[in-house]
């Protein structure tokens, strides 16, 4: 009977197949040999080609044939130097795997596509390796710090915290850039959000790549604000409209708290039982209501007329974010704003009037070239799902790495 064949390339440069077999475990065993010949002395320098012998076998795993598990064994080939006294030996290193690795580069690179948005335990029953050996294999291919070189120019910066733990004040700081091409970069993922640490890390960033920082968004923590104030002064600085957005509809929220309460007690509990669901309807826009939604809407407001001015003077302020106007057209609508706020006797409002107040000049930059740090708040819903995914990460050099691998893992490792 007639076996058919069929031939793989390896792709590997400069080896010679010598032979394949099988094992007991039906694995592809490959043993090639370098087709190179001679290595740069490890102390002079120079280049030798006196061969000297081998050094021991070598196994390593490399990307599976057909779903068979597959490894290459080698002897690397040594070399005396005649020009050194001591006539030293260099062993050729290759570069298709690095000295002490488990694995070629190539399968390296194949288990951390694997790991995109996947747990090292997936990644372990998948290939069928020791969990400690694909945490290897992101530790030799993924940096735990930013490459600043990658970059020409960072554009839109972003700054946000997320806690570790859930329950805990164990924040991190993840430190990202939007790229005139639109893509989201990693930058850093920092210890604590302090004042200190932030500043240090701005100091790393290099002058070229400072200069091309135009907008820095974040929240109003003053450990962030300072420290961009500081290091970055050529960028603006822009409070992040949906941060604002959440003081002035927490505002609104107290008051209808407040409100529902006052109901529970004047009300018969009939009546009160006809507000049920009113806490999700006021929270909404007004567009996106459904009919049932409305009318809890206006019985609520039929006996809370406060309540009603609130809403609509919440939905006035987001009206004036969504337009695309500039900052001194928003300046004016803004101020009108806060004259109907102290005209309606509202007092829910008064601490959000001071925030604005305070913040004028940075909430007011949104409007410069509308920025905002939602790219920030989409990347820590996507860290949520990694924490949650992975049982939790409290190594900040992981969790660095981790974030990147997921960002940039497809365009890295895909081909």
């Amino acid at each position: 009977m007639s076996r058919a064949l069929v031939t793989v390339p390896l792709n590997i440069p400069d080896v010679r197949i010598v032979r394949t077999e099988t094992n007991k475990n039906d694995e592809l065993i490959i043993t090639i040999e370098s087709t190179k010949h001679g290595v740069a002395c490890r102390v002079c320098g120079q280049w030798i080609e006196k061969f000297h012998g081998h050094d021991a076998w070598v196994t390593v795993r490399h990307l599976p044939v057909f779903g068979r598990r597959t490894y290459l064994r080698y002897r690397p080939k040594r070399y005396q130097c005649q020009t050194c006294a001591e006539r030293p030996t260099t062993t050729e290193r290759v570069a298709w795997h690095e000295s002490n690795s488990p694995h070629t580069a190539a399968f390296d690179m194949h288990l951390l596509l694997q790991l995109v948005n996947a747990t090292v335990e997936d990644v372990r029953h998948k290939e069928q390796v020791a969990y400690d050996r694909v945490l290897g294999a992101l530790e030799r291919r993924i940096s735990a710090k930013v490459d600043w070189s990658a970059y020409r120019a960072l554009g839109l910066v972003g700054l946000d915290e997320i806690a570790l733990k859930k329950g805990h004040r164990d924040y991190v700081v993840i430190v990202t850039a939007r790229l005139a091409d639109g893509r989201l970069v990693l930058l850093g993922v920092l210890p604590d959000r302090t004042k200190a640490t932030v500043v240090a890390f701005l100091r790393t960033i290099p002058a070229r790549l400072q200069r091309t920082i135009r907008t820095v968004c974040c929240d109003m923590y003053e450990g962030y604000t300072e420290a961009v104030r500081e290091e970055l002064k050529t960028a603006r600085l822009v409070i992040d409209r949906f941060h604002v957005a959440e003081h002035y509809h927490a505002a609104a929220d107290t008051l209808r708290k407040q409100e529902l309460k006052r109901l529970k007690q004047a009300l018969s509990e009939a009546d009160y039982k006809a507000l049920k669901g009113s806490m999700w309807a006021f929270r909404k826009k007004p567009a996106d209501l459904k009919p049932e939604e409305r009318e809890v809407l206006a019985r609520l407001f039929g006996h809370a007329p406060y309540l009603e001015q609130a809403y609509e003077l919440r939905e006035q302020l987001t009206a004036i974010f969504e337009e695309h106007i500039s900052k001194t057209v928003a300046k004016i609508k803004i101020q009108a704003w806060i004259k109907r706020v102290k005209d309606s006797e509202l007092k829910c409002f008064d601490e959000f009037l001071k925030t604005l107040a305070n913040w004028w000049e940075d909430i007011t930059n949104y409007f410069v070239n509308r920025d905002n740090s939602g790219f920030v708040e989409g990347l820590n819903n996507k860290l949520k799902v990694l924490k949650r995914r992975c049982y939790g990460l409290f190594n900040v050099a992981h969790l660095f790495q981790r974030i990147y691998l997921d960002l940039e893992g497809y365009r890295l490792f895909a081909n």
